[in-house]
Protein backbone atom coordinates (compact mmCIF):
# COMPACT_ATOMS: atom_id res chain seq x y z
CA UNK A 1 0.00 0.00 0.00
CA UNK A 2 2.89 2.13 0.62
CA UNK A 3 4.59 1.65 -2.66
CA UNK A 4 1.01 2.89 -4.46
CA UNK A 5 0.70 6.11 -2.81
CA UNK A 6 4.56 6.53 -3.25
CA UNK A 7 4.13 6.04 -6.76
CA UNK A 8 0.71 8.40 -6.99
CA UNK A 9 3.01 11.37 -5.49
CA UNK A 10 5.87 10.63 -7.84
CA UNK A 11 3.27 10.76 -10.86
CA UNK A 12 2.03 13.71 -9.62
CA UNK A 13 5.42 15.76 -9.04
CA UNK A 14 6.68 14.15 -12.53
CA UNK A 15 3.53 15.66 -14.22
CA UNK A 16 4.04 19.31 -12.50
CA UNK A 17 7.44 19.52 -13.44
CA UNK A 18 6.50 18.44 -17.19
CA UNK A 19 3.77 21.29 -17.18
CA UNK A 20 6.34 23.86 -15.95
CA UNK A 21 8.67 22.99 -18.66
CA UNK A 22 6.09 23.42 -21.25
CA UNK A 23 4.92 26.67 -20.28
CA UNK A 24 8.67 27.80 -19.60
CA UNK A 25 9.45 26.74 -23.69
CA UNK A 26 5.73 28.14 -24.58
CA UNK A 27 6.24 31.72 -23.08
CA UNK A 28 10.04 31.56 -25.31
CA UNK A 29 8.14 30.25 -28.13
CA UNK A 30 5.67 33.33 -27.91
CA UNK A 31 8.33 36.01 -27.04
CA UNK A 32 10.71 34.81 -30.32
CA UNK A 33 7.65 34.72 -32.10
CA UNK A 34 7.02 38.87 -31.21
CA UNK A 35 10.36 40.07 -31.71
CA UNK A 36 10.66 38.27 -35.44
CA UNK A 37 6.80 39.75 -36.34
CA UNK A 38 8.28 43.00 -35.03
CA UNK A 39 11.73 42.84 -37.17
CA UNK A 40 9.93 41.72 -39.64
CA UNK A 41 7.25 44.68 -40.27
CA UNK A 42 9.89 47.18 -39.47
CA UNK A 43 11.85 46.13 -42.38
CA UNK A 44 9.04 45.82 -44.65
CA UNK A 45 8.14 49.54 -43.62
CA UNK A 46 12.40 50.64 -44.15
CA UNK A 47 12.27 48.99 -47.38
CA UNK A 48 9.06 50.90 -48.60
CA UNK A 49 11.02 53.89 -47.46
CA UNK A 50 13.82 53.59 -49.62
CA UNK A 51 11.38 52.17 -52.78
CA UNK A 52 9.29 55.58 -52.46
CA UNK A 53 12.70 57.34 -51.89
CA UNK A 54 14.18 55.67 -55.28
CA UNK A 55 10.78 56.83 -57.07
CA UNK A 56 10.52 60.44 -55.95
CA UNK A 57 14.57 60.84 -56.89
CA UNK A 58 13.47 59.68 -60.28
CA UNK A 59 10.35 61.35 -60.83
CA UNK A 60 12.43 64.43 -59.52
CA UNK A 61 14.49 64.66 -62.38
CA UNK A 62 11.94 63.88 -64.88
CA UNK A 63 10.11 66.73 -63.90
CA UNK A 64 13.53 69.28 -64.04
CA UNK A 65 14.45 67.44 -67.58
CA UNK A 66 10.81 68.13 -68.63
CA UNK A 67 10.28 71.81 -67.01
CA UNK A 68 10.97 74.43 -69.00
CA UNK A 69 13.59 76.91 -66.59
CA UNK A 70 13.07 79.75 -68.18
CA UNK A 71 9.24 80.78 -66.50
CA UNK A 72 10.20 78.43 -63.18
CA UNK A 73 12.50 76.58 -61.53
CA UNK A 74 11.17 73.45 -59.51
CA UNK A 75 12.76 73.51 -56.30
CA UNK A 76 10.05 71.25 -53.93
CA UNK A 77 8.44 68.25 -54.69
CA UNK A 78 5.98 67.03 -51.68
CA UNK A 79 3.89 64.16 -51.40
CA UNK A 80 2.05 63.25 -47.95
CA UNK A 81 0.28 59.93 -47.36
CA UNK A 82 1.33 58.39 -50.42
CA UNK A 83 0.66 54.96 -49.71
CA UNK A 84 -2.96 54.01 -48.42
CA UNK A 85 -3.09 54.83 -44.90
CA UNK A 86 -2.66 51.63 -42.85
CA UNK A 87 -4.69 51.14 -39.93
CA UNK A 88 -2.48 52.77 -38.00
CA UNK A 89 -3.98 55.68 -39.44
CA UNK A 90 -0.19 56.29 -40.74
CA UNK A 91 1.29 56.58 -43.90
CA UNK A 92 4.35 58.24 -45.51
CA UNK A 93 4.94 61.74 -46.03
CA UNK A 94 7.84 62.31 -48.73
CA UNK A 95 9.72 65.56 -48.95
CA UNK A 96 11.82 66.24 -52.27
CA UNK A 97 14.57 69.17 -52.17
CA UNK A 98 15.69 70.20 -55.52
CA UNK A 99 18.88 71.84 -55.65
CA UNK A 100 20.93 73.16 -58.99
CA UNK A 101 24.67 73.02 -59.26
CA UNK A 102 25.69 75.67 -61.74
CA UNK A 103 26.09 79.22 -62.64
CA UNK A 104 23.42 81.84 -63.04
CA UNK A 105 25.22 83.02 -66.66
CA UNK A 106 24.62 79.57 -68.04
CA UNK A 107 22.12 78.93 -70.71
CA UNK A 108 21.04 76.33 -68.41
CA UNK A 109 19.75 78.37 -65.46
CA UNK A 110 17.98 81.99 -65.53
CA UNK A 111 17.09 85.02 -64.25
CA UNK A 112 13.56 82.91 -62.81
CA UNK A 113 15.77 80.12 -61.10
CA UNK A 114 17.50 83.28 -58.85
CA UNK A 115 15.16 82.31 -55.87
CA UNK A 116 15.76 78.68 -56.24
CA UNK A 117 18.73 76.70 -54.63
CA UNK A 118 21.77 77.53 -56.71
CA UNK A 119 24.94 76.45 -55.98
CA UNK A 120 27.33 78.27 -57.94
CA UNK A 121 30.75 76.88 -58.35
CA UNK A 122 33.98 78.22 -59.75
CA UNK A 123 34.26 74.63 -60.95
CA UNK A 124 31.47 74.70 -63.03
CA UNK A 125 32.11 76.43 -66.41
CA UNK A 126 29.53 78.30 -68.86
CA UNK A 127 29.36 75.08 -71.29
CA UNK A 128 29.22 72.71 -68.37
CA UNK A 129 26.27 70.68 -68.05
CA UNK A 130 23.25 71.76 -65.66
CA UNK A 131 23.37 69.53 -62.53
CA UNK A 132 20.90 69.13 -60.17
CA UNK A 133 20.97 67.86 -55.96
CA UNK A 134 18.09 65.51 -55.26
CA UNK A 135 17.63 65.21 -51.59
CA UNK A 136 14.12 63.30 -50.91
CA UNK A 137 13.21 62.52 -46.99
CA UNK A 138 10.71 59.76 -46.16
CA UNK A 139 9.19 60.00 -42.80
CA UNK A 140 6.79 57.10 -40.92
CA UNK A 141 5.96 55.87 -37.74
CA UNK A 142 6.88 52.81 -36.48
CA UNK A 143 3.37 50.48 -36.07
CA UNK A 144 4.54 48.72 -33.05
CA UNK A 145 4.95 52.15 -31.60
CA UNK A 146 2.47 54.92 -32.95
CA UNK A 147 3.79 56.82 -30.15
CA UNK A 148 7.09 57.17 -31.06
CA UNK A 149 8.69 60.18 -33.43
CA UNK A 150 8.81 59.72 -37.34
CA UNK A 151 11.59 57.57 -38.35
CA UNK A 152 13.38 59.45 -41.38
CA UNK A 153 15.12 57.71 -44.35
CA UNK A 154 17.07 60.08 -46.67
CA UNK A 155 18.45 59.82 -49.98
CA UNK A 156 20.71 62.37 -51.95
CA UNK A 157 21.79 62.28 -55.40
CA UNK A 158 23.68 64.46 -57.29
CA UNK A 159 22.38 64.02 -61.68
CA UNK A 160 23.87 65.42 -64.63
CA UNK A 161 21.21 66.80 -66.49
Amino acid sequence: MMIAKHKKAFSMITAIFVIVIMATVGMLVVNVTGKIIKETTTQYRKEQAILLAKSYTEFAIMAVTANNRSSECIEDIDGNNIIAKDSSGEGYQVQTRISYIGKDSTAHLTSKCAGARVLDSTVVTDGSDLQIIVDVYVQYKELDNPTSKLVTYHRRTLQKI
